[in-house]
């Protein structure tokens, strides 16, 4: 019996994410997708060439997500993947070291063996215009028709951007078709780097045919703050500084570095997380409100938080794994009730379960006049049960295919962000200041709450929320 219900309980979540697939699809050919260059080419040849194909992203990251929108029928019917990169391997060997990562259901394997014969690879050297003019023409012969776009995945070092830019430009644009590039993070170590490569990138492409990816625009909560923000009533007007006491961003993590020891070294979390992620979390959290929800018009208020930003407080202990934005609201004026109210608290939780929920005071159940603090909570996982999420890569590689840059970085947009952080960086390796020791798997140095306390932010510690389940 317990084997048929968990039968039925399988096919009612099958069932939830076809219907949910089935809206992201009915999506893409909607009208409504057909604004400001934005358009989803269903039925025209698409050539997805992963640069860098042997690397780590693109075997954790690139590859997996291709499949799963393969998997889910989101992508044009004559889309063909094409991986280049210096190693000598075969695709077949590339599928077996993405194997693990790609999820692959046992009721999938044929489909799965359908996505590998649409992939193809080319070993080449990064700097060779012969090897890119190869590549060329590799992805011609799959070119039929009148019409053709290319995206190029740039899952390379910083150290061989410039050279390879410079080939697909020179050898490997679409001659049918357009020609998007996307590129990862870190873009630039500084300002001067940073603004250095935007300069380069903008003399071979146009801003609109380059994809700046940051995973976390991806994310449900993350695309979510504008609704928030700005499709309800009881926030909309509330946020600003006379009802707001402070904002919190939270980022934990509760392991170490986990062989990636030396890419810290190198990098730091600040050129990890703080320039690039919790940055933009910030800026939709202070944005005004965009004339629409043109993709530019959005950037255009991003970027003015940034021009009037001069630093940024993130507390970070590492006792759990967290990302969330926490708005904390002013104490209600004139208390009725003996000091016994505590602080109402939005909190917009990114990861890991996606969540929304007020914290807000209520009476406790009695006769006597006590209150406690509780939630109204919107737990993804609950709310939406059976319902598929699309993974943050699935999300952006998407918006890539049907031209929307809503959640890419613009340059300038860019170059605010190192701004802020430059200063900072270089002063921390030239001084050779050293980090705050604290104790692992604790809350974090004391200096946190301090930093907290000084900003106008009270934490009580009375509460716990739980998320449902």
């Amino acid at each position: 019996m317990q084997r048929n219900s968990h039968f039925l309980a399988n096919c009612d979540e099958t069932k939830k994410t076809e219907i949910c697939l089935a809206l992201y699809r009915k999506s893409l050919k909607s009208k409504d997708m057909d604004h400001d260059g934005t358009h989803f080419d269903a039925q025209y040849p698409h050539v997805f060439v992963t640069l860098g194909a042997s690397g780590d992203l693109a075997r954790k990251k690139i590859y997996p997500t291709l499949w799963w929108l393969f998997r889910d029928n989101l992508l044009p019917s004559n889309t063909v993947f094409y991986g280049y990169a210096r190693s000598k391997t075969t695709i077949i060997e590339i599928k077996e070291k993405c194997r693990q990562y790609m999820k692959v259901k046992p009721e999938e394997e044929e489909c799965f063996e359908q996505f590998w014969k649409l992939n193809h690879y080319l070993a080449g050297k990064y700097d060779s215009r012969t090897d890119f003019e190869k590549l060329n023409q590799e992805l011609s012969n799959f070119e039929k028709g009148p019409v053709a776009n290319r995206l190029f995945y740039l899952a390379l070092p910083p150290s061989v951007f410039d050279e390879v830019t410079v080939h697909i430009r020179n050898a490997c644009m679409a001659q049918k078709g357009w020609t998007r590039i996307i590129i990862e993070k870190p873009f630039g170590r500084d300002l001067q780097s940073s603004q250095k490569l935007s300069d380069h990138l903008a003399s071979l492409f146009t801003e609109h045919q380059i994809y700046r990816i940051d995973h976390y625009l991806g994310k449900e909560m993350v695309q979510n703050l504008m609704t928030i923000r700005f499709g309800n009533r009881i926030f909309s007007p509330t946020w600003n500084r006379d009802n707001i006491a402070s904002i919190q961003i939270s980022f934990k993590e509760p392991f170490g570095t986990q062989g990636r020891g030396g890419y810290f070294d190198e990098f730091g979390i600040i050129r990890d997380i703080m320039q690039n992620h919790l940055l933009q979390i910030l800026t939709l959290v202070a944005m005004e409100k965009p004339a629409t929800c043109h993709p530019d018009d959005i950037r255009n208020e991003k970027v003015k938080v940034l021009k009037k930003y001069k630093g940024i407080g993130v507390e970070r202990p590492l006792n759990e794994r967290k990302a969330e934005v926490r708005v904390q609201f002013k104490d209600v004026p004139g208390d009725i009730f003996d000091g016994k109210p505590k602080r109402n608290e939005l909190v917009i939780r990114v990861q890991p379960g996606e969540a929304l929920y007020v914290k807000l005071m209520v009476k406790t159940p009695g006769m006597a006049f006590d209150m406690e603090e509780t939630e109204l909570d919107l737990t993804y996982g609950h709310r939406y049960a059976g319902v598929k999420l699309p993974d943050a890569y699935e999300r952006l590689i998407l918006d890539v295919f049907c031209g929307s840059q809503m959640h890419f970085v613009r340059s300038d947009e860019l170059s605010e962000a190192w701004r802020i952080f430059t200063r900072i960086l270089h002063t921390i390796e030239h001084e050779k200041i050293k980090p705050i020791p604290y104790t692992y798997g604790s809350r974090g140095p004391k200096e946190a709450d301090e930093m907290l306390i000084n900003n106008n932010f009270i934490y009580t510690g009375s509460y716990k929320w739980t998320p449902k389940v």
